[in-house]
C-alpha cells in the first residue's frame, strides 16, 4: 500500500464513481471518457492495494476499504472547498487571519479601532499583541506581525512606516500642584520639576528630552516606572509630574484627578504610524485594514473618546 502516489485527479474521479456507482455516469460528470475512468480506478486500487469496487451483475458496490476511501475524499473535497472560499476571501480582504502588534500606550485606541473594523469585517480573524517597545522591534525583526503600530520606527531596521494618526503628548500633574491653572508656562520652570517617565528607549521620553535639549535644558528623571499606568498613579500620589499622550489621558482629566499643564511647546506632536519591514507582501486583509486606518482610524478615535465624555457627565 503506498497512499503517498495517490493524485487529486484519481481521488475527483473515484469521488464521481462512488457518488454515483456508475462508469457512465462519473465520466459524463467529469467530460472523460468510460474507459479513461476505468483505467484510472485500477490504477488507484493497484495504489491502494486493496480492491475498492465490488461487480455484482450489472451493479458496482463499495467494498469496506472503498467506503473508507469515499469517505476521505469526501473530507478532501469539502476541505478545498472551504479553503477555495477562504482564499477567494482573503483576495478580497474580507477574511483571514490579521496579526497586529502595537507598543503599550497603544492599548488606549488599537482595540477601539480593531473592533470598528471588524463589524464590517466579521471573517477576519484578528490578533493583536500589545507589548513594550523592545518587544515590538524583536516581533518586528522575526516578521512575526502583519503591521505594527508604533511611534517611531527603528532607523537601523528597513521598514516602511505609514502615518495614520497624530500622537499629542502634554505635561500632567495633580490637581492640586502649584502650576496647575497657570497659563503659558515657561519651559525653564517646568525644567525644575521632578519627572517620572518610563524607562530609557521610550518614545515618548526620547521627544521630551529632546525637546528640552533642543532649547538647552535638561529634564531629570527623578523616577522610572514600567507602565504608563504607573506613572498616572504616581503624579495622583503628588510623587512628580510626567509627559504622557493625551490618548491615555482623557478618564483622569475629565474626573478631575490629573490635570493638564499648560506648558510652553506643548503638546509636543508626534505621530502614530502603521510600521512593517521593507518588501513584505501585505495580504489583502492587511492592505484592508492599512486602507481603514488611514482614512477612519483617527476620526473614529476622536468619536470614542467624545462618546467616553458623555458617558462620564451624564447624570448618574
Amino acid at each position: 500500500m503506498n497512499l503517498r502516489h495517490l493524485t487529486l485527479h484519481q481521488l475527483r474521479l473515484y469521488n464521481s464513481l462512488g457518488k454515483h456507482l456508475s462508469y457512465t455516469r462519473a465520466a459524463e460528470e467529469l467530460h472523460l471518457s468510460q474507459p479513461a475512468v476505468s483505467i484510472q480506478i485500477k490504477r488507484l486500487e493497484e495504489s491502494v492495494g486493496l480492491p475498492l469496487l465490488e461487480h455484482l451483475g450489472k451493479r458496482i458496490f463499495l467494498t469496506g476499504a472503498g467506503k473508507e476511501l469515499y469517505r476521505a475524499a469526501n473530507d478532501i473535497f469539502d476541505r478545498l472547498n472551504a479553503l477555495n472560499e477562504d482564499m477567494i476571501g482573503m483576495e478580497l480582504g474580507n477574511n483571514g487571519p490579521l496579526r497586529v502588534g502595537a507598543i503599550t500606550t497603544a492599548k488606549y485606541f488599537m482595540p477601539h479601532l480593531l473592533g470598528t473594523f471588524m463589524k464590517d469585517y466579521p471573517g477576519i480573524v484578528p490578533t493583536l499583541t500589545i507589548t513594550n517597545k523592545s518587544k515590538v522591534i524583536d516581533r518586528l525583526e522575526e516578521n512575526m506581525d502583519d503591521l505594527v503600530i508604533m511611534g517611531s520606527a527603528p532607523e537601523n531596521l528597513k521598514l516602511e512606516a505609514t502615518y495614520f494618526m497624530n500622537n499629542p503628548l502634554v505635561v500632567v500633574a495633580p490637581p492640586d500642584h502649584p502650576l496647575a491653572g497657570k497659563k503659558n508656562i515657561p519651559l525653564e520652570r517646568i525644567a525644575e520639576e521632578r519627572f517620572i517617565s518610563r524607562e530609557s528607549g521610550s518614545g515618548t521620553r526620547a521627544a521630551r528630552e529632546q525637546l528640552f535639549a533642543n532649547h538647552g535644558l535638561e529634564a531629570k528623571t527623578y523616577m522610572e516606572l514600567g507602565s504608563g499606568e504607573a506613572i498616572k498613579q504616581a503624579v495622583m500620589a503628588g510623587l512628580g509630574i510626567s509627559v504622557l499622550s493625551l490618548h491615555n489621558l482623557r478618564l483622569e482629566l475629565d474626573a478631575g484627578i490629573i490635570s493638564e499643564l499648560d506648558v510652553q511647546h506643548f503638546p509636543l506632536m508626534r505621530k502614530w504610524y502603521a510600521v512593517h519591514p521593507k518588501g513584505k507582501k501585505l495580504s489583502n486583509t492587511s492592505r484592508r485594514f492599512l486602507d481603514f486606518l488611514l482614512k477612519e482610524g483617527e476620526q473614529i478615535w476622536r468619536e470614542v473618546q467624545d462618546e467616553k465624555f458623555k458617558f462620564n457627565h451624564k447624570p448618574h
